[in-house]
């Protein structure tokens, strides 16, 4: 193929952006009788003028200027092509932190199925327990936070919901649990951080004789519905938690509660623009939270 050398090409481009030789000689990083001679060389090769050299500036011919264009497209081509080769060999990597509760019972479904249709892109994940890991560790930040306390750059992945658990032989004095008002005798595990979670579902039911000062007391969500699959109690936790264990059979929800939490969870991308392999993490986390409204 017979082509001019791509450096006349770049100092062509610039010089025609800034209509400057000595502008865009700062651009490239060299000098501007280098980028004068670049240019004066693409005109000897393709034995037409692309500028009109005035004493202090420059204005494109009238082949430059139908020039221009393809040679700005050809240059655009050429770094896009270059910067994928480069992020596919070297950066095919998605660093994610997420809550231990959250990446137990939800994350690796997520990850599997996304495996199965990117097996190139290693992920690693970093579980959390109340806040995020250390700033800049993660690309994508998988958090639990208050309503009230988001800020713009997070995004919500779902509605989440509260759900009361307990085992399927559970019993409050003698009877099953499938009334709400049994609440007031049964015996209460607590999240450690969450006692709203237990406020929130006396509040929905107007009771006032839960017991929430006895009972088994943890900071991790998991090992609590642990507990509750064992009968030591039941549990209030986030619904999106709760499934894994209700799927399995480990759990039952004793009775209908619909009652929306004060807490959800939300992402935060480390930088944009994004690499594209994080782009395409964060695209498929977000179409697997939608499901988790329907």
């Amino acid at each position: 193929m017979n082509l001019p050398h791509l450096t006349f090409l770049r100092s062509f481009e610039a010089a025609a952006r800034h209509l400057s030789f000595t502008s865009a000689a700062d651009e490239l990083n060299c000098t501007q009788s280098a980028v004068s001679n670049h240019v004066r060389s693409l005109e000897e090769f393709i034995q037409r003028p692309l500028f009109v050299r005035h004493p202090r500036s420059l204005s494109l011919t009238d082949v430059g200027e139908a020039y221009l264009p393809s040679v700005r497209h050809a240059l655009q081509e050429i770094n896009v092509a270059t910067q994928s080769v480069i992020l596919r060999t070297h950066t095919r990597k998605v660093v994610v932190s997420c809550p231990f509760s959250l990446a137990e019972n939800w994350l690796p479904d997520v990850i599997q199925g996304f495996n199965a249709v990117h097996p190139d892109i290693d992920l690693t994940v970093h579980g959390t327990v109340w806040s995020d890991v250390e700033a800049n560790v993660s690309d994508i930040s998988v958090t639990i936070n208050h309503v009230d306390d988001v800020t713009p750059d997070m995004t919500r992945l779902w509605v989440e919901k509260l759900s009361i658990v307990c085992a399927p032989g559970f019993l409050v004095e003698g009877e099953p649990l499938t009334e709400p008002e049994q609440l007031q005798q049964a015996r209460l595990i607590h999240i450690l951080g969450r006692p709203a979670y237990w406020e929130y579902v006396a509040r929905h039911y107007g009771l006032t004789g839960l017991n929430l000062e006895d009972g088994p007391r943890t900071n991790a969500s998991n090992f609590a519905m642990e507990l509750a699959a064992k009968s030591l109690g039941c549990v209030a936790l986030p619904r999106s938690l709760a499934r894994s264990y209700v799927d399995r059979g480990l759990v039952i929800e004793p009775f209908d509660f619909d009652l929306e939490s004060p807490w959800a969870y939300f992402i935060k991308v480390k930088e944009k623009p994004l690499a594209p392999p994080v782009r395409l993490f964060q695209d498929w986390l977000m179409q697997a939270a939608a499901e988790m409204n329907t």
